[in-house]
């Protein structure tokens, strides 16, 4: 069982099958500009975790963020494995002195 697979499809099963009652078909149907709000208030909520709300609290935080960031790539039809691929990407190394991608570039705009 993957979780974030699993939540994934979910997430896509509320864009294409929206039911009234449903958060995440509510925040798909209000579009970009809401879904984008919502991952920078999340993003907020896990520094203030981060700096002194404990473990348990951060890891809610970070696990908001993360169904946030889920319904943006749903929104724009991006699957879980172009994510993994480009993380994938990074890994491999850059050099003759061993250097991996994700340590030599930070992650781009």
């Amino acid at each position: 069982m993957n979780t974030l697979q699993d939540l994934y499809r979910v997430l896509q099963e509320r864009r294409d099958h929206p039911r009234p009652e449903s958060y995440t078909a509510q925040l798909l149907a209000a579009g970009e500009d809401r879904i984008l709000q919502k991952i920078g208030e999340e993003a907020i909520e896990v520094l203030l975790a981060a700096k002194g709300q404990g473990r348990q609290r951060l890891v809610e935080e970070v696990a908001d963020l993360t169904y946030h960031l889920l319904v943006l790539l749903v929104a724009h039809d991006i699957p879980l494995d172009a994510i993994a691929a480009e993380l994938a990407r990074r890994q491999r190394p850059r050099g003759r002195d061993g250097e991996t991608r994700a340590s030599a570039t930070p992650p781009g705009p």
